[in-house]
């Protein structure tokens, strides 16, 4: 057997041995926001050696949820994309996301958040979300380095990664960010966790859409 094989024939042991390495799921979690090259998965994922980077692509590929392909236009470089194959796994990722988050409270040194990451914190807590304003509005959410947006149309929330040319709201915040997305926060400390560029009115339609449904148990632990 490979060393990642576990001897079972059983959904979840196959599961594991394909997503269950070492920085695969971050892998992952980073190509679902997009394509990206080689040195792009090596500047969001901190600490990753390049050569687990190599092999956990390489064990992709061989699985069928990664593929290599050269971008079109005077730009031929080449990216890693996910396959359909892979996006069957972002329910999954997300659930596992918000499990993870909920017994999260203070960052460990060192912590950062990166774009992805904080793209994915966007989705997870919109998810379930009832958006009060009807209208299209776009955020734009700033948490140390990282950069994301979201644009709220109806019930639809899409979230992407890096600015948005013309933001109604532009929030700034630190790490102490995730309570603003979990919830747990009264209206004024929530504001007082973040700087508000734009629509200040927005602000509390942004916290009635992007909350993480946390159990009150994990959320105020």
């Amino acid at each position: 057997m490979r060393t990642r094989e576990y001897g079972q024939f059983c959904g979840l042991a196959r599961a594991a041995e394909v997503i269950g390495q070492r920085w695969t799921i971050l892998v992952l979690r980073d190509l679902l926001v997009g394509p990206r090259r080689y040195s792009d998965l090596l500047a969001g994922l901190p600490g990753i050696p390049t050569s687990v980077l190599a092999n956990r692509l390489k064990e992709l590929e061989d699985d069928g949820l990664v593929v290599r392909e050269a971008r079109a236009g005077s730009d031929r470089s080449v990216v890693y994309r996910i396959t359909p194959r892979a996006e069957e796994l972002v329910p999954a990722l997300d659930a596992l996301a918000r499990w993870g988050a909920a017994g999260m409270r203070e960052p460990r040194e060192g912590e950062v958040v990166t774009n992805a990451s904080l793209v994915g914190s966007l989705r997870v807590a919109a998810q379930g979300a009832a958006p009060p304003r009807r209208t299209p509005v776009t955020y734009e959410v700033r948490v140390g380095p990282a950069v994301a947006h979201a644009t709220v149309a109806g019930d639809a929330v899409t979230v992407g990664e890096g600015a948005h040319p013309d933001p109604d709201l532009t929030i700034v915040g630190g790490l102490g960010f995730r309570d603003v997305l979990a919830g747990v926060l009264e209206p004024d400390a929530a504001l007082a966790e973040v700087e508000l560029i734009g629509e200040r009115a927005l602000f509390a339609d942004f916290t009635a859409t992007f909350t993480v449904p946390y159990s009150d148990a994990l959320s105020s632990s």
